[in-house]
């Protein structure tokens, strides 16, 4: 099974912005869901799209499952994500005006695909995830982030996301020339804080 291509758009007509913001839903979310949290970020002048996964869920399995068995999912979904960052640069929005955000499922996604397809962003915001695989395979991200800001979040106990992948992936990126600000909330449940859209809004306005 592959994705049908399905991106909700939102913000400015992407012929009129300068800046865009590409926005990942979790497992079980919607494009709807992931594009009502714009109204608390500073995105005014900002292009928004949503990619719409089908059937609400970008890969069948856990992100630390072996890569394999999340096929052709996995794949399919990175190529979406790919296909739009393309359109975007396309109609004149350069790579380090595009900004990417993602929750849980929609941040492992986030997080692997900037990794795989590294250069200078305007900012990656991955709210609780990590990179994909039952190991770290370094052999699969290229490619340089020339100081592109990242924030990532975890609580110290998440059911879903062990905080030590996220620390691995921290280091994975930073090897790779990311700022990256791994922020870490005891006994947050598996959801999205108001300090983190804060946090967010740092790395928007930068």
């Amino acid at each position: 099974m592959s994705h049908t291509k399905n991106i909700i758009e939102s913000g400015l007509p992407l012929h009129q912005a300068k800046k865009a913001l590409i926005m990942i839903h979790g497992r079980g979310g919607s494009a709807e869901d992931i594009l009502s949290l714009a109204q608390y970020l500073p995105v005014e002048d900002f292009y928004i799209a949503a990619p719409q996964a089908t059937n609400n869920t970008w890969y069948p399995f856990s992100f630390l499952a072996p890569t394999p068995q999340n096929e052709p999912w996995l794949s399919s979904a990175l190529n979406i994500l790919k296909e739009l960052s393309e359109h975007i640069q396309q109609n004149g929005i350069k790579p380090e005006n595009i900004f990417v955000l993602g929750f849980s499922q929609g941040t492992c996604l986030t997080i692997e695909f900037a990794a795989r397809n590294a250069q200078k962003y305007g900012g990656i915001i991955a709210l609780t995830g990590g990179l994909i695989g039952d190991k770290l395979e370094s052999t699969r991200y290229s490619g340089n982030f020339a100081d592109t800001r990242i924030l990532m979040t975890n609580g110290n106990n998440d059911p879903h996301v062990p905080l030590q992948r996220s620390e691995q992936s921290k280091q994975q990126l930073e090897k790779m020339n990311a700022k990256v600000q791994l922020v870490v909330y005891p006994n947050r449940p598996h959801t999205i804080l108001q300090e983190e859209l804060q946090l967010a809004t740092a790395i928007l306005k930068s």
